[in-house]
Formats: structure tokens, C-alpha cells, sequence
């Protein structure tokens, strides 16, 4: 099932530049293919192969190349993995082109402008923003912990070559992208208070109990019922560094270390946690598999993943 029309803008740009070699499906389910160079020892097949994705801030670039090859976005510097590929998730705020670098080959590719807009979210308890007691900040606290494990396993797979599916069967709710103002009152001070935010999911307004399946194939790198903000919480690592997060879970029936197949059941939505109503919150986070450092890790648009083609 694909997000409802209208709800978000999930344009595909399509870029075939002959020259370099490099191109950008025009439509999922068909990515216009190369003609094979005539002397394939003058021309490496990597530097002719078509690079496909989502060329949109929070999309998705996928460039074919020899395994254990270098790839370069802009400053960020990939190496292909097992399946043949390199696989880059574009930031929320990503300039307008990126230079992609294979085999010496330098190809700049335009990416496509979001236009989120800014959400005022009404009625907000203010308890819920913070920890504020001391059992709460432990909580709080021992989450953080569980969370930085969970987003620190890194493993092999397919990433996104199989495409995703949603992972739940209900209508969109929030996109990816807006900034939030959350207004709202203490109910324990009667105090009003502010905060802003960016949703960084994709928010499906299903009912309590509602089935949540994997989008795709992936391993359990975390499996809590409880974490303070998030409530019920599952890692699903598809591999080439993109991880599924779901929160505000009901029921969690996966553990981690878990093998899972696209379109397994893995968990029953819910509004546990710091929510706001009934819904499943799903995010994707793009992390460089190839450096330790998580700080550099950000989220990318799960709705746009859903008009990725599939690749073999």
C-alpha cells in the first residue's frame, strides 16, 4: 500500500546523463538502462552502470559498483558493499546538487527542493516534553543507553534494493519534514508552555492493536516495551546502514537479534510513550556504515523510499 495522494509530495527526478553514465529512474518500477559500451576494457562496467533513487531532499541514492570500490557523495565517502552497491541517504537539507565520484569519475546530480511547512500542534501536555522527577530522567536516562546500542549495530543486507512497503495498513497522518510548535499547558503547574520540533517519521493514524510488518528484510537491533519518549520501540536494520525505527507501540513480538522478512508481523501499533494520540510513528535513519562515528547519522523520508524500484 503507497501513502495517500495529496498527503506529501513524492516526486521522482529523473536524471540520465549519458556522459558520465550515471541516471535516475524516471518511474519505479522501469529505470531507464545505459547500452553497454562498446569495448567494455576501455569503459570499467561500474562507470556505466545507472545509479537509481530518489533524487529529493530525504530520498535515496543507490549506485551500482564492485563491491569493496569507493564511492563519493559530495564529502561523504562510501565503499561498496556485498550487493554491488553504495547506498546514501539524502539529508532533509540537502543542497541543491551532489557530486557523485566513481572510478575518477565526478557526475553532478540536481536534488530536488521539500517544501515542509510548519505545523502548530494545539492542547500539547507540557509534562510530556521532559523528564523532569528523578525517576523519570532514570528512565529517561537507561532509554538513551538502549537507544545508542540499538543505533550503533551495524549489519550486512540488501538495504533498499527490494523496495519498501508500509508498515502498516492505515492512512498517512503527519509527513516527514514539518516543524512542529507544540502549545500546550502544565497539567501539574498550570503553566503554558512551547517547544518546537521536526518530525522526523512518517505518522500512519492507526488504531490501537493494528498489525505493524517489516518494510523490508532486516535484523532486530532493539526491542523495548517501554522507552520513556518513544513507549514500545523496535530497530529493524535493513542493511547499508538504513535502519526502521517504529514507536508508540502496543505489543512488541520480535527480540533483538531477530532475522526478519518484509511483510512479517513484528508488533501491534499504540500510544505509549510521549504520544499524542493513538498512531505508529515510523522513521528511517540513514547512518555511514563505514565509520564508528554516529554523530554524523541523520533520518531521511520514509514515505519516499516507498517509490523506490526494485532491483535484483
Amino acid at each position: 500500500m503507497r501513502a495517500a495522494a495529496g498527503c506529501f509530495s513524492t516526486p521522482l527526478i529523473a536524471a540520465l546523463l549519458l556522459l558520465a553514465g550515471c541516471s535516475v529512474a524516471a518511474t519505479p518500477s522501469e529505470p531507464p538502462v545505459l547500452a553497454p559500451p562498446e569495448t567494455e576494457a576501455a569503459i570499467p562496467p561500474e562507470e556505466t552502470a545507472t545509479c537509481f533513487g530518489i533524487l529529493k531532499q530525504g530520498g535515496l541514492i543507490i549506485c551500482p559498483a564492485e563491491p569493496g570500490s569507493l564511492v563519493e557523495f559530495g564529502e561523504t565517502k562510501l565503499i561498496a558493499g556485498e550487493t554491488g552497491t553504495a547506498q546514501y541517504g539524502l539529508p532533509r537539507t540537502m543542497p541543491a546538487e551532489i557530486d557523485v565520484r566513481r572510478g575518477g569519475v565526478s557526475i553532478p546530480l540536481a536534488i530536488a527542493p521539500r517544501e515542509d511547512e510548519l505545523r502548530v500542534v494545539p492542547g500539547f501536555d507540557c509534562d510530556k516534553i521532559d523528564a523532569r522527577t528523578p525517576a523519570q530522567k532514570a528512565h529517561a536516562a537507561d532509554s538513551w543507553t538502549k537507544k545508542e546500542a540499538g543505533f550503533a549495530s551495524l549489519n550486512t543486507g540488501r538495504g533498499a534494493l527490494d523496495g519498501f512497503i508500509l508498515p502498516a495498513d492505515a492512512p498517512p497522518s503527519s509527513p516527514f519534514g514539518p516543524t512542529r510548535k507544540y502549545v500546550g499547558v502544565s497539567k501539574t503547574s498550570g503553566k503554558p508552555c512551547e517547544s518546537m520540533s521536526v518530525h522526523q517519521g512518517f505518522d500512519l493514524a492507526a488504531p490501537v492493536g493494528t498489525p505493524v510488518i517489516a518494510p523490508a528484510d532486516g535484523i532486530v537491533t532493539l526491542a523495548d516495551p517501554d522507552l520513556y519518549y518513544e513507549g514500545g520501540t523496535i530497530f529493524l536494520d535493513h542493511g547499508h546502514g538504513l535502519l526502521s525505527v517504529f514507536m508508540h507501540l502496543s505489543a512488541v513480538d520480535v527480540a533483538a537479534g531477530d532475522e526478519v522478512k518484509r511483510g512479517d508481523l513484528i508488533a501491534k501499533t499504540g500510544n505509549t510513550g510521549r504520544s499524542t494520540g493513538p498512531h505508529l510513528h515510523w522513521a528511517v535513519k540513514w547512518r555511514n556504515p563505514d565509520t564508528e562515528n554516529r554523530g554524523g547519522d541523520y533520518y531521511i523520508d520514509p514515505a519516499l523510499l516507498l517509490d523506490l524500484p526494485v532491483k535484483d
